[in-house]
């Protein structure tokens, strides 16, 4: 009896999983030497599946790409109190954007002096909060700031600050998701001089110190040349402010927004490109202006989260109408609003069982009473999925749970961490009664 083996899936269709996955003969995928069937035995679907050691490698190749320059992790992107530990641990900073992530990370043992507080309409509890922990650097996003936080800080303190400019660059791979052009909420134009007021006016507060000009194109920039404008543009404006203030600041941010592929064959930012085309545009163009060389500051996050996320799903139903199958599964904009918002696809797989069925083209959907609640857009699954299949999602590490809401009462998914042939919970599944425990009306 000759025993025939069904085909694995290839390195191709591995790409965009974290580098430790493997593929077992009876078709499930193994994360950190986790099976992932397992893990939703285990904890139940939906959920978050991190790989603590991809995480830390991507953080470890962003220090390695960018030596001299500060890395700071975009804590946006997603945050618990593991991650905070984990970027401590690895040598990164923190880029925050509320008291809330402030304090989870300073309470988790985060040095303060390493976190960078921003955001387009900081709440006076925002700044309370920074300046009571002792935050590194604020970055200034528009004129009312200034005079706020000199306020808070008092005539004998002393606040590190930066400021956010526009560089009129477009860059980013949707419209919501560009933040660098003139048309749009954050921070201070350089075309028409309102960044150059702005400065001004901050070195008239001698309880502040500028240290900086901070930008953020977009995200899911793929292509190294908006990072090169940026470059020339902002070191223009150095140069001016040394000629109209004889200010040499020593620090400039670049943001993040680095593009990941989150499907086999998607362009990705070729990091190690970026990191040598910057040095070399950096470095010409404070020659050219007479400038010493800032400190480079770059604010990863996706590109350091999104691709260790894994999340995995139950099947509760298989539906055809017409000439389309949906496949409705048990979570869904809840805990990732991003198709919904963005249009953004995915390339879901069938876990725990090999299928010999062909191929078939269909529409993950998810559980929430919206028509716009899909997950994935005419994915390939096998013809034969059903329900009771568990289904993993790969690249889901970033702006899913961070993104969360509370629709339908549904309760947020659990994180897991894998490493090693273990797993262990980060955060647990919010429950009816964390959900009943904040509704004190009647």
């Amino acid at each position: 009896m000759t025993t025939v083996h069904e085909p694995t899936a290839t390195t191709a269709e591995l790409s965009v999983w974290p580098a430790s996955t493997t593929e077992s003969p009876h078709g499930d995928l193994s994360v950190g030497g986790v099976p992932l069937a397992e893990i939703a035995d285990r904890f139940g679907t939906p959920v978050y599946v991190l790989d603590e050691a991809e995480v830390r490698d991507r953080c470890r190749t962003y220090r390695n790409a960018f030596p001299d320059a500060q890395v700071l992790y975009a804590a946006k992107a997603f945050l618990c109190r593991a991650m905070a530990h984990w970027m401590a641990e690895e040598g990164l900073g923190l880029d925050v954007c509320s008291a809330g992530e402030l304090e989870l990370a300073v309470t988790t043992g985060f040095p303060a002096e390493r976190i960078v507080l921003h955001g387009n309409a900081k709440s006076p509890r925002d700044l309370e909060t920074a300046l009571r922990l002792g935050v590194g650097r604020i970055v200034i996003d528009s004129p009312s700031e200034i005079a706020r936080l000199a306020a808070a800080v008092g005539p004998d303190g002393h606040q590190k600050v930066m400021v956010r400019v526009v560089p009129g660059i477009s860059a980013g791979g949707h419209e919501k998701i560009r933040t660098g052009t003139e048309d749009q909420k954050f921070g201070l134009s350089i075309a028409d001089g309102y960044a150059q007021h702005a400065i001004a006016r901050i070195l008239d507060q001698p309880q502040l110190e500028l240290t900086g000009l901070h930008c953020h194109l977009g995200s899911q920039i793929t292509s190294v040349k908006p990072y090169l404008v940026a470059v020339r543009r902002l070191v223009g404006l150095m140069s001016r402010l040394y000629e109209q203030h004889g200010l040499v600041l020593p620090e400039l941010d670049l943001g993040g927004g680095h593009g990941i592929a989150y499907r086999p064959g998607e362009d990705a930012l070729d990091l190690t490109a970026l990191a040598r085309r910057v040095r070399v545009e950096l470095a010409d163009a404070c020659a050219t202006a007479g400038l010493p060389v800032p400190r480079l500051i770059i604010e990863p996050g996706r590109a350091i989260v999104g691709p260790a996320g894994i999340a995995l799903y139950r099947v509760l139903s298989v539906k055809h109408t017409g000439d389309r199958v949906f496949v409705a599964v048990d979570g869904g904009m809840s805990d990732n609003p991003r198709p919904a918002l963005y249009g953004v696809r995915y390339a879901p797989r069938l876990v725990g069982r090999r299928s010999t069925a062909p191929p078939a083209r269909v529409t993950v959907v998810g559980r929430h009473c919206e028509a716009g609640d899909v997950l994935a857009a005419r994915a390939g699954l096998p013809a034969d999925v059903r329900p009771g299949d568990l289904l993993a999602v790969p690249v889901a590490g970033a702006y899913h749970l961070s993104m969360a809401s509370g629709y339908n009462l549904v309760g947020r998914p659990p994180v897991t961490a894998v490493r090693d042939g273990t797993a262990r919970l980060l955060v647990r599944r919010e429950s009816l009664e964390d959900i009943r425990g904040r509704d004190v009306g009647l």
